[in-house]
């Protein structure tokens, strides 16, 4: 992990995945990219006190970049390398554009989450980057003193376009030491036996060399259900689900697992694109 992300509309739930993605950092020896997406609201425009000579975009920049320097004192970046960057549209390709411009390993962003009519008509920001990225995306919803990832929940149905998303898993999870609890949810609507859960997941990781994990089989009334309320019963430190990423009208009828997780889970989620 060389470059982490870290998209910011300076609120405090960006600052909590700030303090994440400084203390993955330090660990690691990372750069942070801090990312701000600049929105230009006319309306806000003070026309008394911004100069008439100053385009509405250098104004933002400008107030973006004193953001930045407010941000840059805070003790938990001191000698970490934070490069500034300002991108002035609020599109979530912006974002993912960003990723290739500087080959990013690991996208981390706050989120508050979103229900209701709010989730189905706009969703929250976090929902729409995992819906758009490459790259894993850690969400972070509160903040942390530390950040240490000993219970890592890997839910899947454990077919095979998942492996390559478990193999990124794997990886994380030797970061930290982490044990991975790979989780499969049985549904009244969707059963399988456990015998057969238990060989679907043997064959799924057969040829892994990783042996920190263990398989478990969970009966709930929806696979978002039974993944939150594992997580609960083991104390999960990090949910990890895969994500294809759909969108438009296909991502409408067909509501994704990891993009609720994210708007509905208090501990951090990470997804990883197939």
């Amino acid at each position: 992990m060389n470059r982490i992300l870290v998209p910011t509309d300076f609120s405090e739930q960006a600052e909590h995945a700030l303090k994440v993605a400084a203390m993955l950092a330090r660990k690691h020896g990372a750069d942070i990219y801090l990312l701000h997406m600049m929105e230009i609201p006319m309306q806000q425009i003070d026309p008394i006190n911004a100069h008439s000579d100053v385009p509405e975009a250098l104004f933002f920049m400008r107030l973006a970049h004193r953001k930045f320097e407010d941000l840059m004192e805070n003790d938990f970046l001191d000698d970490i390398t934070v490069h500034e960057t300002v991108k002035a549209d609020i599109t979530f390709n912006e974002i993912k554009e960003a990723c290739k411009e500087f080959d990013i390993d690991l996208i981390v962003m706050g989120s508050h989450g979103a229900s209701g009519l709010k989730e189905m008509f706009i969703g929250s920001n976090a929902e729409k980057v995992v819906r758009s990225s490459d790259v894993p995306v850690l969400v972070i919803k509160n903040e942390h003193n530390s950040f240490n990832i000993r219970n890592f929940v890997f839910a899947s149905d454990f077919k095979n376009d998942n492996k390559e998303t478990y193999k990124q898993a794997v990886k994380f999870a030797e970061l930290f030491n982490s044990k991975i609890h790979l989780l499969l949810v049985n549904t009244a609507n969707n059963f399988i036996t456990t015998y057969d859960s238990r060989t679907r997941i043997n064959d799924f990781i057969a040829g892994q060399t990783f042996e920190n994990f263990t398989i478990n089989v969970h009966n709930d009334k929806s696979v978002e259900q039974g993944i939150l309320n594992f997580s609960e019963e083991i104390d999960a430190d990090l949910i990890g689900i895969s994500t294809h990423g759909r969108q438009g009208i296909a991502h409408f009828f067909n509501s994704s697992i990891s993009e609720d997780l994210v708007n509905h889970a208090n501990r951090p989620v990470i997804t990883f694109k197939i």
